[in-house]
């Protein structure tokens, strides 16, 4: 029986903690050619935020005492086949945002390691030790997770309220100007800015994963994900529109560290290292609390027999180490692959790869909520279905987004793991 439980402190850190990652930091480098309408995407990415934090809230209120998030409610409400796609492109997702965070982490490290910027292999070599690192961390008590997730949660948002809150004074109107800069239509502009802004939300759903290891977890996992994904949607916007308005959007679309770069234009070289830092702490939080995730997903479906059994075995410290080194494995290997191209390509990249996986899980866990709402005859049932269309609507929109090539190989890695279903069920 578990008795090593967090609390709604650090159950909060661990949801801001793994959306405030490399998706804010990196993101207005890759927004920057679309110019100032990419701030309505962020407005609609912080919208349909919104609707999937109440579908994940409900959720968590309706099933408290079950692990695996989005991968457990979809077998509960959909059966094992639903389930086992979800916790095969929740998987992929979450192994295709470590190598992106990595690829971040090692981006802020070449402010103050300027050979990180020129030399792929030290980059590599840098990147992997971070991932083999925070592996290493996340075979240990779930406390001492909990401890260190806290820990750069608090320090990964002073940068952004620093650059939120100062840089607003600094903002050059000229930036947002022509407002569409992408050649394509203003409806493509924003479906685009809003599909790559909603990488940077992924991860509202995290403290529904291992909700055995809470506290009261019928209320807790609920306030943690609507408390942090409105904390974290307020230093989104505040943050991202004040880069965008100091930083050249010509320097800002190949910057490898686009806030410490504001920092440095209104307060000198001292404030880029100052912003960096704490751009690293948060990419460490980051890869931390979604090595985290990586091993929960898995291990929830191996106890119920859709996944590989190895899984689900737990160390000494109840910890599914197994599968967490797996993982990271694969995250190294998606890493490798990348680094021929540009860095903010290969995050980019990696970024709507993930989106895209992450996608098929939210989908299912909001039909799925749908029907236990029915099931259940809840008051207010009307509005609570209202809000499942929504959530369900939206999302569907964000795989437009994607574009052709990256629904294509995220088609291709869903289908995949269908001969492992099928082999697990002989």
């Amino acid at each position: 029986m578990l008795t090593d439980k967090i609390g709604l402190l650090p159950t909060t850190a661990l949801v801001v903690g793994n959306m405030v990652g490399s998706g804010i930091f990196l993101l207005p480098a890759a927004l920057a050619v679309y110019g100032g309408i990419s701030m309505l995407g962020w407005v609609c990415s912080s919208v349909g935020a919104i609707l999937l934090a109440l579908v994940f809230g409900n959720l968590s209120r309706l099933l408290p005492a079950v692990d695996g998030g989005p991968y457990a409610y979809t077998r509960v409400g959909l059966g094992d086949f639903p389930a086992f796609l979800v916790a095969w492109g929740y998987w992929i997702s979450i192994w295709s945002t470590n190598a992106a965070i990595a690829v971040a982490l090692v981006g802020y490290l070449g402010v103050f390691f300027p050979a990180l910027q020129t030399n792929n292999l030290l980059a590599i070599v840098t990147g992997l030790g971070f991932i083999w690192g925070f592996s290493w961390i996340n075979t240990r008590s779930i406390r001492t997770v909990g401890l260190v997730q806290l820990v750069t949660t608090v320090l990964k948002v002073m940068p952004l309220l620093f650059i939120g809150l100062v840089g607003i004074f600094y903002i050059q109107a000229d930036h947002f100007v022509p407002f569409n800069r992408s050649g394509g239509s203003s409806w493509s502009a924003i479906t685009n800015t809003t599909m790559l802004t909603l990488f940077a939300y992924l991860g509202m759903e995290s403290a529904t994963i291992p909700g055995r290891s809470i506290k009261n977890a019928a209320t807790t996992v609920r306030r943690a994900t609507i408390i942090g994904t409105g904390l974290t949607i307020g230093l989104y916007l505040l943050s991202s529109a004040a880069v965008m308005g100091i930083v050249p959007l010509a320097v800002l679309a190949t910057s490898t560290a686009p806030f410490a770069d504001a920092a440095a234009i209104f307060w000198g070289p001292a404030a880029r290292y100052i912003v960096a830092a704490g751009a690293v702490v948060s990419t460490m939080g980051a890869l931390n609390g979604w090595i985290l995730i990586q091993g929960q997903i898995p291990l929830a479906a191996a106890q119920d027999g859709l996944f590989p059994h190895f899984f689900g075995r737990l160390n000494v410290r109840e910890r599914p180490a197994l599968g967490i080194v797996l993982s990271s494995v694969l995250v190294s290997g998606l890493m490798l692959l990348n680094y021929s191209k540009s860095l903010v390509g290969a995050f980019t990249f990696m970024m709507t790869l993930s989106t895209l996986a992450v996608i098929t899980p939210y989908l299912f866990s909001t039909a799925s909520y749908a029907l236990l709402v029915r099931k259940a005859g809840l008051p207010q049932k009307s509005g609570q279905l209202g809000l499942a269309l929504a959530a369900f609507c939206f999302s569907l929109w964000i795989i437009v987004g994607c574009g052709q090539e990256v629904v294509f190989w995220g088609f291709l890695l869903l289908m995949a793991g269908i001969p492992f279903y099928v082999g697990l069920k002989e």
